[in-house]
């Protein structure tokens, strides 16, 4: 008796050489990304994360902070500066002259083609920005652009909103909700999924380059665009 084929995924062409995200500096137009320094970005870095409720914020939904002090948040980059997974940078702000913020490319499975961008905190003034919405744009060109990766993740407590408000309007989709997923400050956390593949990107792209360099009165997100939002 003739058994039924099983259906199975469609074939991945292989390149050449996968490689991993690089430790250097990403110029945009508004931001530089740079790796994390902790003797020169510790002072701006605390300056614009601590001091208020508002600044303080940040570090709800994070694994750590706020600092105590200066020296405690040094320490604690100096781990990071010396990370390669996750690999962190420090958001330099070109106009301002000023350091507001830090990324991180991390879960780099470079056989796999896919990492996430995590990790990521920017002063009160500059979130939903052209802060941040260039320095995930230059993001994402390393890992699609540079890398050939396959798919890009971005996860986050599913209570926190703006977060994943900002993850749709960047351009993910929405996946689901890992319930339960981690303890984080003694607390439950249940993960917000979110991902974005390389057929999406090129669309993506081409929406953050113009809100970013050519019209930043249109709207940023996609779907808002498909489905005639202003």
């Amino acid at each position: 008796m003739t058994q039924p084929s099983l259906q199975v995924g469609t074939i991945v062409q292989p390149i050449t050489h996968v490689d991993v995200p690089q430790k250097t500096d990403y110029e945009g137009k508004f931001i530089t990304l740079s790796p994390v320094n902790p003797q020169t970005d510790v002072a701006e870095l605390y300056e614009c994360s601590h001091g208020s409720d508002v600044k303080e914020q940040i570090w709800t939904y994070m694994s750590y902070g706020p600092f105590d002090d200066t020296h405690d948040m040094q320490m604690w980059l100096e781990e990071g500066a010396s990370s390669e997974d996750p690999l962190f940078f420090t958001v330099h702000h070109l106009e301002s002259k000023q350091r507001v913020g830090m990324v991180s490319f991390l879960n780099i499975v470079s056989d796999m083609r896919r990492l996430e961008l995590g990790h990521l905190w920017y002063s009160p003034d500059s979130q939903r920005s052209n802060v941040n919405t260039e320095a995930i744009y230059l993001m994402l060109c390393e890992a699609f652009d540079r890398l050939k990766y396959r798919r890009v993740e971005w996860k986050c407590d599913s209570l926190n909103e703006k977060s994943r408000s900002a993850a749709l309007r960047l351009g993910f989709k929405f996946e689901g909700i890992f319930r339960q997923h981690i303890i984080v400050k003694g607390r439950n956390r249940d993960t917000a999924w979110y991902s974005m593949l390389d057929s999406e990107w090129t669309a993506v792209k081409k929406n953050m380059e113009m809100w970013l360099y050519q019209n930043p009165d249109q709207q940023l997100s996609l779907t808002a665009l498909n489905s005639g939002k202003s």
